[in-house]
């Protein structure tokens, strides 16, 4: 997503403009939501936005929300908006973490902090 002439520091489009001035997607994607593309239909990716193609095709293997961001090199709310959408057209799923009504993964934290002693 990048300028005209190649440069990294200019973005070829507004962020705003991609989302169509939406700022918030239609509902709550945390950062760490899984992503992957759903099986489509009529294999004719010739209707969806350059965007659109670029997610179902990152999310061939599961990634994060954050990770398609940082793929696409946009805006981590510009991601959430297009991938939302693209849910509610059932271009991909969405794998929401599983939190046991609000309390932590006892397992999760201990690899965690396994992972941080070994730093």
């Amino acid at each position: 997503m990048l300028g005209g002439d190649g440069s990294e520091d200019e973005p070829l489009f507004r962020p705003y403009a991609v989302t169509g001035g939406r700022a918030e997607p239609s509902y709550h994607l945390a950062m760490e939501t899984l992503v992957s593309s759903a099986p489509i239909m009529n294999d004719d990716l010739s209707l969806l936005t350059p965007e659109q193609e670029a997610i179902i095709m990152l999310c061939h293997s599961v990634r994060s929300v954050a990770e398609i961001s940082a793929l696409l090199r946009v805006p981590l709310g510009v991601a959430r908006v297009l991938i939302a959408d693209m849910a509610d057209e059932g271009l991909v799923r969405l794998h929401l973490p599983r939190l046991n009504q609000g309390q932590p993964d006892h397992n999760l934290l201990e690899r965690v902090l396994s992972g941080l002693r070994r730093l």
